[in-house]
């Protein structure tokens, strides 16, 4: 494992940097295949990051983007990720969006249609980005979740995972579809975007020990063979 902190000066700059760090990834992925797929996720350090990608030009038809995490809730929830990432890449027409839950979902949480739509991608992605919350959460991989272990398996074959935050998160207390760890890791370039002085503690502590049960990203942080480019702002 591995991992590059990269740090900015304010939240404008991480934006900036991070979307460069993806459109280059686009680039070549454009250049040398012809298409290119981007896991990314949602919350608050991300849209401003899709905003700046949707102003570049070019053939949106050949990029895939899906979440890297979603609520188990209807797309025209207020909740749903996919919904406010659409809204963020307003204007970049074209994009073939690879949802990770039904249109319409009911009953406990299934990553079943998940793993159905990652199965018919290209593999790797070709950049994932990935954000933190203060409780060492990723995508939706939180503390507490009963099949946590086996989401963060770095060796894992599953390609997602349904997850149940117990406790339940107070932005969206919805269960989870999450991409795993492994399915995660599988991509050119993984990007963490994380912002303030307490989730940087929260970082700190799991690269100094690694507890992935109570902090999950230390999973991330210490998974074996794993390169993690660390963006921080205050």
């Amino acid at each position: 494992m591995a991992w590059t902190l990269i740090q900015h000066a304010d939240a404008d700059a991480l934006a900036a940097a991070v979307a460069a760090r993806i459109d280059a990834a686009l680039d070549t992925a454009l250049a040398e295949r012809g298409a290119a797929v981007l896991a990314l996720a949602g919350g608050r350090t991300s849209p401003p990051v899709f905003r700046r990608l949707a102003a570049r030009r070019r053939d949106w038809s050949k990029v895939v983007v899906l979440p890297s995490d979603e609520r188990w809730v209807p797309r025209t929830h207020p909740d749903c990720n996919l919904r406010q990432m659409q809204d963020a890449f307003a204007g970049a027409d074209g994009i073939r969006w690879l949802p990770l839950v039904p249109e319409s979902p009911a009953g406990a949480p299934d990553p079943a249609f998940a793993e159905a739509g990652l199965e018919v991608l290209p593999d790797p992605f070709d950049a994932t980005l990935l954000g933190m919350g203060v409780d060492g959460h990723f995508g939706s991989l939180f503390p507490g979740s009963p099949n946590l272990p086996r989401a963060l398996d770095p060796a894992g074959g599953d390609a997602a995972a349904a997850i149940l935050p117990d406790p339940m998160p107070a932005a969206g207390p919805h269960p989870r579809v999450s991409l795993t760890l492994s399915r995660m890791l599988r991509s050119r370039r993984v990007l963490l975007a994380i912002t303030g002085h307490d989730k940087s503690a929260v970082l700190e502590q799991a690269q100094r020990a690694p507890d992935p049960l109570r902090l999950p990203v230390g999973a991330l942080l210490h998974a074996p063979g794993a390169t993690i480019e660390i963006h921080w702002s205050p």
